[in-house]
Parts: C-alpha cells; structure tokens; sequence
C-alpha cells in the first residue's frame, strides 16, 4: 500500500473501542413492527413469534401416516398444485359419505 494513498479511509474502529451495549441502552431504545411504535411488551412478543421454530400446531383432527398410491393419483392431485394432500383427504371423505363401510367386527 502507498503511504500517499488519499483514497484510503482512516475511519477504521477498532471493534474493541466500540461502547459495550448495557441494558440501559436496550432500555433507551424503541420497539418498532412493521416501522410502527409499539409498547416493550408487544414488541417482545412480536419478536418472540417471529422467532418461533417449526410447523404450527395443528388442530389434533388429523393423523400423520404413511400409504401407497398410485402414482397416476398422486401425480393427478400434484398436478392441481399446493394443497394438493388436503384434496386427496376431502375425496376420500367425500367417498366414504357416499360409501359407509361396514362397522369391523372384533
């Protein structure tokens, strides 16, 4: 590097020198959402939410399973794009309405 070198800035800090951030200066901040003011409180929640990991609960209705289909049905919902798991659930729905089974004997 040239010691004659203008374009060079000598605005570097050390990240050492920086001022150590205290709970007084979080304190003395303000909690915006979406660019709006909110209260400490609603901000934390907010914060707490967005960090939130994993998928939502869901409603306890629904069981999680594994099956076999064919793939021409299976391509065929696909096909009709997102949702498509929840249509094959609303035709077997549909069906079963349409076609009671036969109560299993034990």
């Amino acid at each position: 590097m040239k010691e004659n070198d203008i374009s060079i800035s000598n605005s570097w800090v050390d990240p050492d020198d920086a001022p150590e951030l205290t709970e007084e200066w979080f304190a003395s901040g303000q909690w915006l959402v979406a660019g709006v003011p909110v209260s400490a409180d609603v901000g934390k929640a907010t914060f707490r939410k967005a960090l939130a990991v994993g998928r939502p609960k869901g409603s306890g209705k629904t069981k999680s399973l594994t099956m076999r289909l064919d793939t021409d049905v299976v391509n065929s919902f696909k096909a009709t794009g997102k949702g498509w798991q929840t249509r094959i659930n609303a035709a077997l729905k549909d069906w079963l309405q349409k076609n009671p089974l036969p109560p299993v004997e034990s």
